[in-house]
């Protein structure tokens, strides 16, 4: 794994983040795909979770802008459930509710839906599409 996450880019302390996404992002969903999402500890999540909120938030707030923070186009990536399941836990987490929300949300409402992400893109089945 060590090897893994070594790049080109060693001189940038968040270069790594790069990298690590992309192992994390296929090897979760080789997680989720095989039913075995059990093997990943509940510890490990939380901390995934929390760093890409936190990273998220920091450069919506930093750039002044919103991005679309999950890959895909609507669904066919994340599905509602998953995502009103992570939101409502989330939620939950903070002792917020549906009332906060409601307050807080799209502050910014920015027409991001269309953009599309400077990554590669990824097929319905949620494997990367190599070009």
């Amino acid at each position: 794994m060590a090897d893994e996450l070594k790049s080109d880019g060693e001189n940038d302390p968040y270069a790594l983040i790069e990298r690590a996404a992309e192992i994390l992002w296929e090897r979760s969903q080789q997680a989720v795909d095989n039913q075995e999402a059990d093997r990943v500890s509940d510890l490990a999540v939380a901390k995934l979770m929390t760093a890409a909120v936190k990273l998220y938030s920091a450069k919506t707030d930093g750039e002044g802008r919103t991005f679309k923070p999950i890959l895909g186009n609507y669904d066919e990536i994340v599905t509602p459930t998953e995502a009103l399941t992570a939101v409502t836990e989330v939620l939950r987490a903070l002792r917020l509710g549906p009332m906060e929300f409601g307050l807080w949300s799209r502050r910014r409402p920015e027409e991001y839906h269309d953009e599309e992400f400077d990554e590669p893109s990824y097929s319905a089945n949620k494997t990367l599409l190599r070009e």
